[in-house]
């Protein structure tokens, strides 16, 4: 009973219906930190400057240039606050409550001014349908600490476990890193080939963004916990191009399926969260959705794949 209440604990319910309208807020307060970051930092292949990553308290840009200096956003979802520091050794922060979209702007743009870090930003937010400009937005105002706290303690256990998956490979792979246009904790693992030009599509999000981040044929997985059109929830796995075959592929476990709309292999959090062995039925569903993209697209996987990671002994021995 003590073990079936601990993992409970780690590894979250998510109702979406319930935090749906604090996840939106949190949204738009993600994406104006992560465009801070992407306008102070220079271009790394595939968009990859602009992600986010997991704390043991929330989530951050990392560090940050800004001249000679150095600045780095927190999101403290413990505490529940917004941290900014810098390599001088200046420190502000602000309060995560209930507060507009257009609050939060104002006053994080305030503590930055008074901290002489210069940033603009393309004020609107992208991958989203209804893109309601930063500092006019009143409509998202939620907060539920309990629902950020919860979220946050989910975002933990799938970092944990791809950064797991992703010690398996050698060839070009992505940091685990969470983007926040799309909502979502990712990796991606490259076969090493240019891809057929990406279509784009992506609501208020440039094509040739898309084009450059799928420039390169890719399987990529991770942690998305939904939206209006998938009100749940899920880890997914995907290919880029899609090979013939890929949709009609054994994936483990049962309970993961192929979604026609998505175009991705989908697996419900609560599957994971309710196994036995969380991490054993979520590696089964990462590797076996791999192996399908990697088999059916031809890649290399002899070169690509390392045959075992070094050992506990090895790893403290040097």
């Amino acid at each position: 009973m003590e073990n079936a209440q601990e993992q409970a604990e780690q590894w979250p319910e998510l109702d979406y219906e319930n935090w749906k309208d604090t996840y939106a807020t949190l949204h738009m307060w993600l994406q104006i930190v992560g465009k801070i970051r992407l306008a102070k930092t220079a271009w790394i292949n595939h968009c990859w400057h602009v992600a986010l990553y997991v704390t043991a308290r929330g989530l951050t840009t990392s560090p940050i240039p800004d001249g000679a200096r150095t600045f780095q956003i927190d999101f403290d979802f413990v505490e529940h606050r917004l941290w900014i520091t810098t390599s001088n050794g200046a420190v502000r922060s602000m309060q995560l409550q209930p507060r507009s979209v257009a609050n939060f702007y104002e006053e994080l743009f305030a503590h930055l001014s008074a901290l002489g870090l210069s940033a603009k930003i393309y004020a609107s937010p992208n991958e989203v349908v209804d893109a309601i400009p930063f500092n006019q937005d009143h409509q998202h105002a939620a907060y539920d600490k309990q629902d950020v706290n919860r979220f946050w303690r989910a975002l933990v256990q799938a970092d944990r476990v791809l950064k797991q998956f992703r010690a398996g490979f050698i060839g070009k792979s992505s940091p685990v890193h969470f983007f926040w246009g799309s909502f979502d904790l990712a990796v991606t693992r490259f076969s090493g080939r240019t891809a057929p030009i990406h279509p784009g599509g992506a609501p208020h999000c440039p094509d040739w963004v898309m084009r450059e981040a799928y420039s390169h044929e890719v399987s990529s997985c991770g942690f998305w916990p939904g939206a209006a059109q998938l009100p749940y929830p899920v880890f997914y796995s995907y290919a880029y191009p899609e090979a013939p075959g890929f949709s009609a592929a054994r994936v483990h476990p049962e309970s993961a399926h192929y979604d026609a709309t998505l175009r991705e292999f989908i697996l419900p959090y609560d599957v994971v969260r309710g196994h036995a062995a969380p991490d054993t039925v979520l590696l089964e569903f990462l590797q076996s959705s791999y192996e399908a993209a990697a088999n059916l697209g031809g890649w290399d996987r002899f070169a690509l794949e390392r045959a075992q990671t070094p050992s506990a002994h090895n790893r403290t021995s040097r």
